[in-house]
C-alpha cells in the first residue's frame, strides 16, 4: 500500500493540470471505490471547474476545484469542489494524452483540453470522495499532526505511545491517528533504526527507546519525502527496505540474515542483532 512519501509523489502528478478547466469526465460510478459518494453530483460540479490545488495528508489526497461550473456560478461566493482520493493497495494517479480511452480499472478520468487526469485501481481497495461547499470537507479534517510538522514533537509521541501500552509497537506505528502516513515498510524502517523489536509491547519501552523512535520517525519521513516523494527515486541503498522483502535479506549493517514474522497483521522484518 502506498505510504506517506509515495502518496506525495502521486499527488503531484496532477499538478500539471492546475489552472486548466475540466471539459469532460469518465467514471465508473457504481464501483466500490465510489462507496458513499454521489457520482452524478461529481459530474455536474466538476465539468467546467478548474483544478486549483492539491494536498496530501498521511495516505490521503485532496484536490480542490474552483466554483466555475456553470451550474453554480452566481449562487454562492467562494464555493469549491473537493475531490478526495485514497489509493488503497493498488491505486495510482497519472496523466495521459487528451485522446486517452479509459480502461477497465480507470475508475475516474478528468479530461482537460491538453490532457487526461486518471485515477486507476485494479483491486478497488482505494476510495474516491466528493464534497461541494465553501470549506474543506469534514472527512478531510484531522486531529493528527503531520509527522514533518513542528506539532509532531516528542511530547505528542510519548503521550500517544502511553495510550497504547498493551499493543506491539509495530501496531502502534501503523495507527493513522498517531502516525499518519506510516505503513508497513516505513514502520519496519523506523524500528530497525531505533533498534526496537517490532513485537515489543509499547508499555515496556524505555525512555531511550521512546526518544529513538521519535528521532527515527522524523528522519525516515524527511528522507523519504526527499527521494520517493520528490521524484520516486529509491531511498539510500543502506536502508532496510532494500532487504526487507527478500527471502534471504540481510541487515544492511551486520549482514545478518533478517527474521520475518507477522506482527500486527503485517509481514515484518527485523535484525536479531540490532533489535533485541
Amino acid at each position: 500500500m502506498p505510504e506517506l512519501a509515495e502518496v506525495e509523489w502521486f499527488r503531484k502528478q496532477w499538478d500539471v493540470g492546475r489552472g486548466a478547466e475540466i471539459v469532460g469526465l469518465s467514471l465508473h460510478g457504481r464501483n466500490r471505490v465510489f462507496r458513499g459518494s454521489d457520482g452524478r453530483g461529481l459530474q455536474q460540479r466538476l465539468i467546467g471547474a478548474k483544478l486549483v490545488s492539491s494536498h496530501a495528508r498521511g495516505k490521503r489526497m485532496l484536490f480542490e476545484f474552483s466554483g466555475d461550473n456553470p451550474e453554480t456560478i452566481g449562487t454562492r461566493e467562494n464555493v469549491r469542489s473537493w475531490l478526495g482520493i485514497h489509493l488503497g493497495m493498488t491505486g495510482k494517479i497519472r496523466v495521459e494524452s487528451v485522446n486517452y480511452r479509459p480502461g477497465k480499472h480507470d475508475h475516474l478520468v478528468l479530461f482537460q483540453r491538453a490532457r487526461a487526469l486518471v485515477f486507476t485501481d485494479s483491486r478497488q481497495f482505494g476510495r474516491v470522495r466528493f464534497h461541494h461547499g465553501s470549506d474543506e470537507p469534514d472527512w478531510w479534517k484531522s486531529d493528527a499532526a503531520a509527522i514533518n510538522s513542528r506539532e509532531f514533537d516528542r511530547n505528542l509521541v510519548d503521550q500517544f505511545l502511553d495510550r497504547h501500552r498493551k499493543a506491539p509497537i509495530k501496531a502502534v506505528l501503523l495507527m493513522q491517528n498517531g502516525f499518519p502516513g506510516i505503513g508497513n515498510w516505513m514502520a519496519d524502517e523506523i524500528l530497525w533504526r531505533a533498534k526496537v523489536l517490532p513485537s515489543k509491547r509499547t508499555g515496556r519501552l524505555s525512555a531511550r527507546e521512546h526518544a529513538a523512535i521519535f528521532r527515527a520517525t522524523k528522519f525516515v519521513v524527511r528522507r523519504s519525502l526527499e527521494t520517493l516523494g520528490r521524484d520516486f527515486s529509491d531511498p539510500p541503498r543502506n536502508w532496510l527496505i532494500h532487504q526487507k522483502w527478500k527471502r534471504a535479506g540481510v541487515c544492511p549493517i551486520h549482514r545478518t540474515r533478517l527474521r520475518h514474522a507477522t506482527v500486527a497483521g503485517r509481514t515484518t522484518a527485523w535484525c536479531t542483532r540490532c533489535q533485541k
